[in-house]
């Protein structure tokens, strides 16, 4: 289902794909927020495997409605109508992988939600920052956080601070994009990704996204000791019965994600 200009969505085979299409650019409110939030469930309960967050405009995302900070001028709290843990939840915790792409210019909570996602691919010819430091903030959805975890606290600090917009194939090498396309090659590019993620192990792709999420907030000894549990479902899931009937007939798997 879409949600009339903010998201389109469409199937393509067992891959969703969300457009993002809220003018100008794509800026996160309360009306775009609830939108993907909502998409994110539907694609998930509608049997897709694997999802795509695009921009159907110029720019990916330019980041949050100034709005809402004018409201926090007058009461001195965090915006009413943005909640952080669970903006960062309804990505981290859905059992099948999100890819990001990205066009034009991703800053701001734009970034953030491209930080959010599983996979990260971006145009060349992209612009991309956390520039909330000219506003007078910071990032304020996560990309301290995870840029630290990924890029290390220098960089982190920088790309805070300095509020300035990077290359993509700088944040590549950052290990902050996975990967660069020439900007005419990233929707045919995308898809591919998300349609070989979507044929893979769907319930093993849901446990990998939990322990990933655990190590980085619990580090590896916590992972480690939820291996069991985490994995437990991968032992009575179809796609490893066909998996090693594959293997054995010397053929490539089918998978269904169960």
């Amino acid at each position: 289902m879409s949600v009339e200009g903010v998201i389109e969505s469409r199937m393509e085979g067992k891959v969703a794909v969300l457009s993002l299409v809220r003018r100008p650019h794509n800026l996160l409110g309360s009306i775009l927020l609830e939108a993907i939030y909502k998409e994110l469930k539907a694609a998930h309960a509608a049997g897709a495997r694997a999802i795509i967050i695009r921009s159907g405009l110029r720019h990916f995302s330019a980041g949050a409605e100034i709005q809402m900070f004018e409201e926090s001028v007058q009461t001195g709290v965090k915006p009413s109508a943005f909640d952080a843990e669970v903006f960062l939840d309804a990505f981290e915790n859905l059992p099948i992988p999100i890819v990001a792409s990205i066009h034009g210019t991703c800053v701001g909570g734009g970034f953030e939600l491209a930080l959010a996602c599983d996979y990260v691919i971006s145009a060349s010819t992209a612009k991309i920052g956390s520039v909330e430091a000219m506003l007078g903030i910071h990032p304020l959805a996560g990309a301290v956080q995870r840029v630290t975890q990924r890029a290390g606290a220098l960089r982190a600090k920088e790309m805070a601070m300095l509020a300035r917009r990077y290359d993509p194939a700088t944040l590549e090498r950052w290990n902050l994009v996975n990967l660069v396309v020439p900007e005419d090659e990233l929707e045919a590019k995308t898809l591919e990704i998300a349609q070989e993620l979507a044929k893979g192990p769907t319930v093993a792709h849901g446990a990998t996204k939990k322990l990933a999420l655990l190590s980085m907030n619990q580090g590896v000894k916590a992972a480690d000791d939820a291996m069991d549990a985490v994995q437990k479902p991968i032992w009575t899931s179809r796609d490893l019965s066909i998996g090693l009937k594959a293997l054995k007939d010397n053929k490539p798997p089918e998978l269904e994600g169960r």
